[in-house]
């Protein structure tokens, strides 16, 4: 029974926003702040234009009061005309107050008394507006018995001639009016700017929707290829693009070449593990059938231990294909913990030792009495002890008569130990190795023997005869899977895998394998081979590297003091 979708991704996908509304967004907030401003623009210009207007009125209003002042009764007379406030009074129902002053500031008549627009609240002389000889004039608001008005000063004088006494007799004439009739006039001016930027917005709005659509209209192309595509077929996509996508078309085809590369070696691994497990069930099947023929007791207790034998053999190669597929899955890789391989090569050679001497072979261990329990590494031990157990199952299987286990630390480079150029990588990393005296195998062969279901085949004299090899080990000579295991286990622990010849395991470094690509590893040094050019046994050496000890906390122990113990070792901290 399938499991129950997790609900996470569609969570995510819910809070995340789609591209479309993004750039809506960076092409909508600004064109929205851009609006807002000539809103006020829009508004500003129209109340300006308002009070130009109203201001041309209320100078006309103020010339024509002034030309009707005269002298007479020995003080200044106004006949006020109509016309002179009718201009000023609009449909708004404007309210509409005048005043005459003379020049000693006390007024003549008027229906208020208004004051100076010459000078503002706190005294200051406010702008003017020059209109010559005759006269001053200026404007300014004004906030006159609770009401907002529009107030407008004409400083002038009377005209005469020779020594009459009217002759230059200075007076001013103030009116001012309420607003009603200019917001009047600038609301309709900025009803008129506002259909006009409501328009353009609707303009804008819509380009900006359309251009976006059309924009992002190749990724909905590749959206529907991608969806409407056989969820079978990993052949690349062929349509036309923008620039600006075509290295995402070329990232997914190169995603997909991958996909059919790590198919194909699906396929050829399946074949290959369909074959390897066809064949010892049908030698099962054909041992039982030949049983059942039998009548001879002996004869059925012969064909069971062949068919133990195959089913031991099934299983070992069952197991090994787990193993490989576990490591070939990157999504359930354990994590690396601190682990000593003192202690990890001791158990696992205690674990195999009784094994390998009913075979007849010599299991040994060998640790560097200055690193036995201080080689501390990141790693998973039951990943690592699987190497060693396939290495050392390895070369049992392969006519090994001694093996050997070593523990060791590599050595500072230097030419007269080093043959390879990256060996100074290597230095201060353990190295755990396993050396046989078996047949070995060739240099120009050991990149192969890294791929799954490839056995190495020694037609040389350096075959063992199945007559002369143990009788735990000559029914089955292995599935090719051991190395493939070891090497897998080797990128999963970032580690150097080196195959070499033992007799010269201490001088060379060859077919190096170093957490290498699905297609690069350097082949082994040609000459590390005897006179004869066969190989003298095999060295299989994983280098690991170093990290901290663990900390131990005592109870009762400071933690500051604790932190600040120096580590057994150097390296990594694990």
């Amino acid at each position: 029974m399938n499991s129950a979708p997790s609900p996470r991704p569609q969570t995510e996908a819910k809070r995340s926003i789609s591209l479309y509304r993004r750039l809506l967004s960076w092409l909508l907030l600004p064109l929205l702040a851009l609006g807002t401003l000539l809103l006020v623009q829009a508004f500003l210009s129209a109340r300006e234009a308002a009070d130009r207007a109203y201001d041309r009125l209320l100078e006309a209003s103020l010339v024509t009061i002034a030309e009707q002042v005269k002298w007479q009764d020995g003080q200044l007379w106004l006949d006020l005309p109509p016309a002179a406030l009718e201009m000023l009074a609009t449909d708004a129902q404007e309210r509409v107050f005048y005043s005459l002053v003379d020049a000693d500031g006390e007024q003549v008549t008027g229906n208020t008394h208004l004051p100076d627009a010459n000078r503002a609240a706190d005294g200051r002389l406010a702008p003017q507006e020059s209109l010559g000889r005759s006269g001053e004039l200026s404007f300014r608001d004004i906030a006159w018995q609770g009401q907002a008005l529009r107030l407008g000063s004409l400083d002038t004088r009377l005209g005469g001639w020779g020594d009459d006494p009217r002759h230059g007799q200075r007076y001013s004439i103030r009116v001012a009016h309420t607003r009603e009739g200019r917001d009047t006039l600038t609301r309709e001016l900025f009803s008129g700017s506002l259909v006009r930027l409501a328009g353009m917005a609707t303009l804008a709005l819509l380009v900006v929707l359309i251009g976006v659509r059309l924009a992002l209209s190749p990724l909905t192309r590749l959206r529907r290829a991608i969806r409407e595509r056989d969820s079978r077929s990993l052949a690349p996509l062929n349509l036309p693009l923008p620039r600006e996508l075509e290295e995402l078309k070329h990232t997914i085809n190169d995603l997909l070449a991958r996909m059919r590369r790590v198919r194909a070696n699906q396929e050829r691994f399946i074949g290959d593990a369909s074959h390897q497990l066809r064949t010892p069930l049908a030698g099962l099947s054909a041992h039982a059938e030949l049983a059942l023929r039998q009548q001879d007791p002996s004869a059925w207790h012969a064909a069971l231990g062949q068919m133990q034998t195959t089913a031991s053999h099934t299983a070992h190669l069952a197991n090994q294909l787990l193993s490989l597929t576990r490591l070939n899955n990157p999504e359930v890789q354990p994590p690396r913990v601190p682990l000593e391989l003192s202690a990890l090569a001791r158990a696992t050679v205690s674990r195999l030792f009784l094994r390998c001497d009913r075979a007849g072979v010599d299991l040994g261990l060998e640790i560097a009495p200055d690193i036995d329990g201080a080689a501390w590494t990141l790693g998973v031990e039951w990943q690592l002890e699987e190497a060693l157990a396939n290495l050392i199952d390895n070369a049992c299987k392969h006519g090994a008569r001694t093996v050997t286990l070593t523990l060791s630390r590599m050595a500072a480079p230097s030419d007269a130990t080093f043959t390879q150029p990256d060996s100074a990588a290597l230095a201060g990393r353990w190295r755990l190795s396993v050396e046989d005296d078996g047949p070995g195998i060739d240099a120009e062969r050991r990149l192969l023997v890294l791929r799954p279901f490839h056995r190495n085949t020694q037609p040389d004299s350096h075959d063992q005869a199945p007559a002369q090899q143990p009788d735990e080990l000559k029914h089955h000579e292995g599935a090719g899977l051991g190395l493939a295991i070891v090497d897998g286990i080797a990128r999963h622990h970032d580690a150097r895998l080196t195959l070499s010849d033992a007799t010269a395991r201490s001088m060379t470094q060859a077919a190096d394998s170093a957490s290498r690509t699905d297609d690069a590893i350097h082949a082994a040094d040609a000459n590390d081979t005897d006179e004869t050019g066969a190989s003298c046994g095999l060295c299989v050496s994983l280098h690991l590297a170093p990290c901290a000890a663990p900390e131990v906390r005592v109870d009762g122990e400071d933690e500051s003091a604790q932190a600040g113990k120096p580590a057994k070792t150097g390296g990594t901290a694990c």
